[in-house]
Parts: structure tokens; C-alpha cells; sequence
């Protein structure tokens, strides 16, 4: 077969990384000295390794974390008080398979939305959908999806998350119509997908926060009992990370 004619088909094909690794390998003589089963081998992981990137840069993209935080880059140290074990078994994933939650818990500054974004960037690599949402922009959304008549449908792409992130959960107050907003996205989640909450406001005050006892002892329900706890220590990152020179005084 005449080269430029495969080249077509492949880029037919859609097989973009496949087509310029060949071509790199007809460049370079090197590979001449590759049996074909190897040549071939090399292309076909050339081309996974492009469609896992895509897929991956898709994943994020979707999710629209506020950070570009990992894992790899993620502060450990004993002083913050995480368990290094629990997170790196977190960034696995197999919670989210489990449909379980996890409260990523801390006073303000700590970086509970780096750690969030970390777990959430971990749940992208392993293939799960994620969207990330600060709680007051989120209802903000809902609000304007029931003047418009777009709810359900906002409803089911919650419901076909596999993991939903809260990020500055009841952080302001709440009226009843948020609440019973909320209750109704956890509902349809609760046993089938994976939930994350950010905040600063301690879990002992999460009842008290709710218009509605009963809506607040749903939304609980569905919750913290089925979670991890991660929780933060240490003194803000913004004073810590800050350019300015600390004073004295």
C-alpha cells in the first residue's frame, strides 16, 4: 500500500496519533531495526496514551475545578492533619465507586478547595464525571433553571454525576426552597453516586443552619453518616503563601 493513501485513512480514521507516530517512524531509520510487531505495538500505545489525554482533559473540563491541584503537589505534612494513607486511598477512587462521601472539613484559608480540587483531579484520571460547584453559584443556577423551566433536566445531570462537589457548604443562609433544592439532589444520589462537601462550618453546626429541622435531618442523613472526614489544620495558606513579608509586631 502506497504511504500517503494509508496516512489518509488514517486520519480518516480519526487515528491522529497513530498517523503521526508512523510517521515519525518512517523518518527515522531507527526503527527499521524494530520487528513489525513492535513497531506496531508502539503505535497503538501512542495512540491510547493521546485518547487517555483527551479523555482526561474532557473529564476536567466538564468539571470545572477553580485549581489546578494533584495529588503529586498536595501539602501531606503531619502539621495539617491529614492521614497520608486515607488519601492517597481516597485518590484511588473506589469511594465513588462505592457511592460513598466524603467532608473535607477546616477553619478558612486551611485549603480545603486544594485538597477538593486534588481528590476531584485523582476522580477525572480514573475515568468518573465530576462537577465541582461553590454552594451560593449553585443555587444561584437552580434559581434561574425553575424561572426557566430547566430544572429536571439540571436535575438529571446532577443525578448522572458520579461525583458532585459542594464547595462552601452552608457557609451562607439558607431559605427553605434552597433547602428543599438540595434534599431533592441528594435524594436522587443518595446509594448511586458520590458526594463531596467543603466547608468551614463544623458538622455539629449543620443542623442549626437548615429553616426546616426535618429537611435539615434529611439532608444530614444523606450525608455524614456514609463519609469520610478529612479534617484541616494550620494556619491559612493565603497568610502562609503570601509574597508579602511577614511582620514582626
Amino acid at each position: 500500500m502506497l504511504t500517503q493513501p494509508l496516512l489518509d485513512k488514517l486520519s480518516r480514521l480519526r487515528l491522529t496519533a497513530f498517523r503521526a507516530a508512523l510517521e515519525e517512524q518512517l523518518r527515522n531509520p531507527q526503527y527499521a531495526d524494530l520487528s513489525f510487531e513492535d513497531r506496531l505495538g508502539l503505535l497503538v500505545d501512542v495512540e491510547c496514551t493521546h485518547r487517555d489525554d483527551n479523555r482526561l482533559k474532557r473529564r476536567l473540563r466538564t468539571a470545572k475545578l477553580p485549581l489546578p491541584a494533584t495529588i503529586e503537589n498536595l501539602d501531606m505534612s503531619a502539621s495539617r492533619g491529614l492521614d497520608r494513607s486515607l488519601v492517597l486511598h481516597l485518590a484511588q477512587g473506589e469511594w465513588i465507586n462505592q457511592h460513598l462521601n466524603i467532608l473535607v472539613l477546616g477553619p478558612t484559608g486551611v485549603g480545603k478547595t486544594f485538597l477538593t480540587c486534588a481528590l476531584a483531579h485523582s476522580a477525572c484520571r480514573h475515568d468518573f464525571t465530576v462537577r465541582y460547584y461553590r454552594t451560593s453559584r449553585l443555587l444561584h443556577q437552580i434559581a434561574l433553571a425553575h424561572a426557566d423551566g430547566s430544572y429536571p433536566k439540571l436535575l438529571d445531570t446532577f443525578a448522572r454525576t458520579q461525583l458532585l462537589i459542594f464547595d462552601d457548604w452552608l457557609r451562607d443562609p439558607l431559605t427553605r426552597s434552597q433547602s428543599q433544592d438540595l434534599l431533592e439532589i441528594l435524594d436522587d444520589r443518595y446509594g448511586r453516586s458520590a458526594t463531596l462537601v467543603a466547608t468551614q462550618v463544623p458538622v455539629s453546626e449543620w443542623h442549626a443552619r437548615f429553616p426546616d429541622p426535618t429537611i435539615g435531618d434529611a439532608i444530614l442523613d444523606r450525608l455524614i453518616h456514609n463519609a469520610y472526614r478529612l479534617n484541616l489544620q494550620g494556619e491559612s495558606r493565603r497568610k502562609v503563601d503570601s509574597p508579602l513579608p511577614m511582620s514582626t509586631t
